[in-house]
């Protein structure tokens, strides 16, 4: 005897193994006009946990060019719903939205369970995928920039800086996902992120009382920068501008960062002027990491939209 599936189950969508992704379903639109997707699976993995992204898109007529927002964390922790805590996510998502700007905001895989380059991999994945369903997110493809703070800012960098035909593009643009298309960006905004892993093995990290906190360089690696000085190399932004004719690039730094050391974002400012890109490298004076001892946040957040809206064409 054969039994029926569930009710509301279509036996058609069931497939196994599971998709690589799921496609959008219909928006939650707000009071404000303003359309929701929450968790969207933009790539999935056999053994890790799926990928997800939200995608938030001002009211009104599209398409929207869009901003894809990666969180920070030392690539160990993070969540694509919260920005660091000197960032209201209210201050953040809403002067995106109020540019003219589709939000995406999107989780990869952290370094305990994957080494890299599955981080770059995910933002590249999410990339291919906000172009693949760009009609029915109501985003205008060929209009994507990315902003990061901190380890996503040392993506966002990453993800403006290696295409197809940079050193070992092919393997670092990986298959996740939506698994063929284009992953260029049109702008990058990086908030102290890592420009260059070797140099920064010789910066001591400061001491956390009371909290076990591995390596975030070794984790990223899965090895010491000592063990693999190429892998170092090849997760350093610095080693592809060379070349690459980058897009605009806004680098802001806190002049006191105890953690990141502000040469970092010096050092990529550099090598994107050696290439002949466009940059603009921001100093926070006295500002830790994440900002932290300024009161300038509003305006540092404001500068950034600013320079996405005016490189993605946005119109408020």
């Amino acid at each position: 005897m054969t039994q029926s599936p569930p009710a509301g189950i279509d036996i058609a969508d069931m497939t196994w193994p599971p998709p690589p992704y799921r496609s959008p379903v219909p928006p939650v639109t707000g009071a404000d006009g303003v359309r929701r997707f929450d968790g969207i699976t933009y790539a999935t993995t056999p053994g890790y946990r799926p990928r997800l992204l939200d995608v938030q898109v001002p009211a009104g007529e599209g398409p929207f060019p869009a901003v894809v927002w990666i969180h920070g964390g030392g690539w160990l922790d993070g969540d694509r719903r919260y920005p660091p805590p000197t960032v209201p996510a209210e201050l953040l998502h809403g002067a995106v939205l109020a540019a003219g700007l589709a939000l995406v905001s999107i989780d990869y895989r952290h370094s305990l369970e994957a080494p890299f380059p599955a981080q770059l991999h995910d933002v590249k994945a999410a990339i291919r995928y906000v172009r693949a369903f760009a009609g029915d997110l109501g985003i205008d493809p060929n209009r994507i920039g990315v902003w990061g703070e901190s380890a996503g800012g040392h993506l966002a960098a990453l993800a403006g800086l290696v295409g197809p035909g940079s050193p070992q593009g092919a393997a670092l643009e990986g298959a996740e996902g939506v698994g063929s298309g284009g992953t260029g960006v049109r702008a990058v905004v990086d908030w102290y992120g890592v420009a260059d892993l070797v140099t920064l093995s010789e910066h001591l990290m400061p001491a956390m009382p009371g909290t076990e906190f591995p390596d975030p360089y070794e984790a990223l690696l899965g090895a010491t920068v000592a063990e693999r000085p190429d892998l170092a190399r090849a997760a350093s932004p610095v080693t592809y501008a060379e070349g690459s004719n980058p897009p605009p690039f806004l680098l802001v730094h806190g002049t006191h960062d105890g953690l990141v050391p502000y040469s970092q974002s010096e050092a990529l400012a550099a090598a994107l002027e050696g290439a002949g890109g466009e940059v603009t490298l921001q100093p926070v004076e006295g500002a830790d990491h994440i900002f932290l001892g300024s009161c300038a946040v509003p305006d540092i957040v404001a500068g950034g939209v600013a320079f996405l809206a005016r490189h993605l064409g946005a119109q408020a």
